[in-house]
Formats: structure tokens, C-alpha cells, sequence
């Protein structure tokens, strides 16, 4: 059992609800790992009450906090500074208080990329065209990511083309829009739309047309192993699932609030997914 000093670092994850998240179980290893007089605790704050929690969270001597749904856009209002990544994607995921500030970032497209680079060695970002599968707030955190990494061309495919094009038109840069995906020339396909979670409709897509260097990485992480991850496998291409997403993002808050540097391995991912479904 652990045993807080009152010189403990406190943080937390703020949601509605929050009862669904793993970030207390993955920033729970970490604290368990390094020994640290410290906590991370699931907060559930209704969007009403969001802005002054931050403001009650930052006078208690919290560090900071993550951000969940549906709090990630008013995350944005509530701080006194936002860091590019946070502009970039619109939205604030990780919030950081110092010196009487609330301080906001987005870790989401830097976790991806940490990911994808984890899962797929060697895989490189301007390797070739990716191809983005939804227009929601992951998919303009990673189109962000893709393209300020050097993804010489980046494709939005998305059910509302109206949405496609505003988020095209808001990231800027080499990006298109598609109410196909044409994937005979692509180096990447990212889904992130919650087709093929647990509960939802399967991702009905065709991957023959893919070359057999493309990745494939799906934002989904339950299950772990989703239909269009199994689908790239039998392919023989490299897949990469949600969950590393979920595990880098946490690291740039983790070091901010606690001091320490954590590291992503597989006691890691096997503990945070050990009551995940591996398949659908």
C-alpha cells in the first residue's frame, strides 16, 4: 500500500465521466515503479463545473491534470498559455499548473507518432502519402503530427465531407480530401474514427490495394487487436494498435507533474491492458 507524505505531488484526469479512463492505472505503474511520494487520481468534473475545477485544482497544489472527454475544447479556453501542439490540434489534453498558471498541450499526435515508430521500426513519417480515416479531434491531433513530421501528403476521408474539408482547410499544409480512400499509394492508413471498438460497427474497408510496405495503425484500443488490424496482419503488413497511443501520450505529463521521465515497455502495456478484450 502506498503511503502519501504531505509533500505529495498530486495529479489526476479530469472527465465525464472519468470512470472509464486508464490513465490512474498506466500513471499508477509509473508512481509504483519510481518510488514517488505522489498520486493520480480520476476526477469527474460536469462541463458546467470544468472551468472553476481547474481553478480549484491549481490553488489545492495539484501539478496538473489530463483532460478528457468532453472536456479537451474547454481545457483550451481555461489556460493562461497553450503550446503549438495544443493549437495545432485544437484542443488541450495535459494541463500543467506553475507559478499560479494553467499551463495546456496536446500530447495526442506525439504519442501517435511515438507509437507508430514503436510498433513499426524504422517507419518514417515522410516515407510517403498517409491516408487519414475521420475528421474528429484524434484524427486533427495526428494530422497535425503527420504532416509537422514531414508527411509529404496527407488524405481525410471521412463520412461528412463538410467536416473533412474544415479540418483540411484549418491544418493547412499538404493535406486533401477524399470521400474514398485510395490506397494503392500509401505509406500509412490511420483510423481514427471508433468504427471497430467494442459495441460499434466494424470498419468495412479493403486493404488488398495497399503496398506491402504500408503501415496500418488504428486508434482503437479495445479491443486490442481490432478486424482492421487483423486484416493487415493476415496481409503480411505491419499493424499498429491504439493502445501505444494511449501509452505516450501520458509521458510529457507524467515528467511535468512527477520529475521523472517514464518509459514505455511491455510490463507496461501487458499491465495497463490486462483487462482489455484482445480481440473482437
Amino acid at each position: 500500500m502506498t503511503i502519501l507524505s504531505g509533500k505529495a505531488r498530486l495529479a489526476g484526469v479530469l472527465g465525464w465521466p472519468a470512470s472509464h479512463s486508464r490513465s490512474p492505472r498506466l500513471h499508477g505503474y509509473w508512481l509504483r515503479q519510481h518510488d514517488i511520494d505522489g498520486t493520480y487520481i480520476p476526477l469527474e468534473v460536469s462541463p458546467e463545473d470544468f472551468p472553476t475545477a481547474v481553478r480549484a485544482l491549481l490553488r489545492m497544489g495539484f501539478k496538473g491534470a489530463n483532460v478528457t472527454i468532453p472536456h479537451k475544447e474547454a481545457a483550451f479556453a481555461a489556460c493562461d498559455e497553450v503550446a503549438p501542439s495544443a493549437v495545432r490540434a485544437g484542443a488541450v489534453n495535459t494541463l500543467v499548473f506553475r507559478e499560479g498558471r494553467v499551463l495546456g498541450s496536446n500530447t495526442d499526435g506525439f504519442g501517435f507518432l511515438e507509437s507508430v515508430r514503436e510498433q513499426a521500426p524504422g517507419w518514417r513519417a515522410d516515407a510517403g502519402p498517409a491516408i487519414l480515416l475521420g475528421a474528429g479531434g484524434a484524427a486533427r491531433a495526428i494530422a497535425a503530427a503527420l504532416l509537422d513530421a514531414g508527411c509529404p501528403r496527407l488524405t481525410i476521408v471521412n463520412r461528412s465531407i463538410g467536416r473533412a474539408e474544415t479540418l483540411a482547410r484549418e491544418i493547412g499544409g499538404a493535406v486533401e480530401v477524399a470521400s474514398k480512400p485510395d490506397l494503392a499509394q500509401a505509406a500509412l492508413l490511420v483510423n481514427s474514427t471508433s468504427l471497430g471498438m467494442v459495441g460499434q460497427p466494424p470498419l468495412e474497408i479493403d486493404l488488398t490495394p495497399l503496398p506491402p510496405h504500408a503501415v496500418v495503425a488504428d486508434a482503437v484500443y479495445v479491443p486490442l487487436e481490432t478486424p482492421l488490424l487483423a486484416a493487415a496482419r493476415r496481409r503480411g503488413l505491419r499493424a499498429v494498435d491504439g493502445l501505444g497511443m494511449l501509452l505516450h501520450q501520458a509521458r510529457p505529463g507524467f515528467e511535468a507533474w512527477f520529475g521523472i521521465s517514464p518509459e514505455v515497455d511491455a510490463a507496461l502495456r501487458e499491465f495497463v491492458a490486462g483487462d482489455l478484450p484482445r480481440a473482437a
